[in-house]
């Protein structure tokens, strides 16, 4: 499938879930598909990068869930803060084991999963969603342990980027860190995956170990051929962050034009043959 045909399968205020993490493997080029489309109204559910932020510049946003939205060598995602600051999207920070909890509980299909995780802090002033229970079963003192309640994070749809993949949907991770891909496509009804290649289901394993192959098909619902999809995150050991883009776009955030005219250089008008043709300039 192509990525138009995943963002025909969204619908306006579903709850979509992102893979990867800050500016690393993150599926740009569906994003970036996303903000050519009319869709609106998105809760976005990240790790984020620049996704989280052109997203948000695009006006695609309704809430962000979110753990961190970064660019990694620069620390706040600029596009993320000026909707922060404005007031355009509403936000809902987790700590970053509580959003892996939470994918974890819906993948899992169970309401919630327990954690010492918040306890004596304010994060369930800050998260008036959070619950205590607790627990039905003694610890070793004879006591009942009261817990926080992580609700599940059930997702509409969740999209992820990977180094390869069969044209079943198994797909291999290659880099250090397969990151929490497979948690959001099991916690999501709809699955997509890009990948930067499609190899037979044989070339799979013959790239690497087994256990590379985080994604299986039984997770996936549609599959991308989208070579420098990840473009400007990382995709290691394809490649690496493209620094010099990151800075630009960065930059631009500083012009009160300047998304309109990162929008018009890379976005508007092109497929993402020609926008890969672009950057390779």
């Amino acid at each position: 499938m192509s990525e138009a045909d995943v963002v025909s399968r969204l619908t306006d205020g579903m709850t979509v879930g992102i893979g990867g993490w800050g500016s690393r493997r993150k599926p740009m080029s569906v994003v970036r598909e996303i903000c050519r489309s009319p869709l609106r109204d998105l809760t976005v559910v990240s790790y984020g990068g620049p996704d989280v932020g052109m997203l948000c510049a695009a006006g695609k946003v309704r809430e962000v869930v979110f753990a961190f939205v970064s660019l990694d060598t620069i620390p706040l995602e600029p596009y993320f803060r000026r909707a922060r600051e404005s007031g355009a999207v509403a936000a809902r920070q987790m700590d970053e084991g509580m959003m892996l909890l939470g994918l974890q509980a819906a993948a899992w299909r169970v309401p919630f999963l327990p954690t010492r995780v918040g306890l004596g802090s304010d994060l369930p002033r800050i998260d008036p969603g959070l619950r205590t229970v607790t627990s039905p079963y003694p610890g070793p003192g004879g006591t009942h342990e009261e817990l926080v309640a992580v609700p599940a994070l059930h997702l509409d749809a969740a999209i992820v980027h990977v180094n390869q993949a069969d044209e079943h949907g198994n797909g291999q991770l290659l880099g250090p860190d397969p990151y929490f891909d497979d948690l959001f496509l099991e916690a999501a009804g709809r699955r997509f995956v890009s990948c930067e290649r499609i190899v037979p289901t044989a070339g799979l394993t013959a790239s690497g170990p087994v256990q590379s192959i985080r994604v299986t098909s039984l997770m996936v619902d549609g599959v991308v051929e989208a070579p420098g999809g990840a473009h400007p995150t990382s995709c290691v050991p394809d490649y690496p962050r493209d620094e010099a883009f990151q800075r630009d776009y960065a930059a631009s955030a500083k012009d009160p034009d300047g998304w309109a005219r990162f929008r018009k250089e890379w976005i508007d008008g092109l497929d993402e043959r020609a926008y890969q043709e672009r950057v390779q300039r």
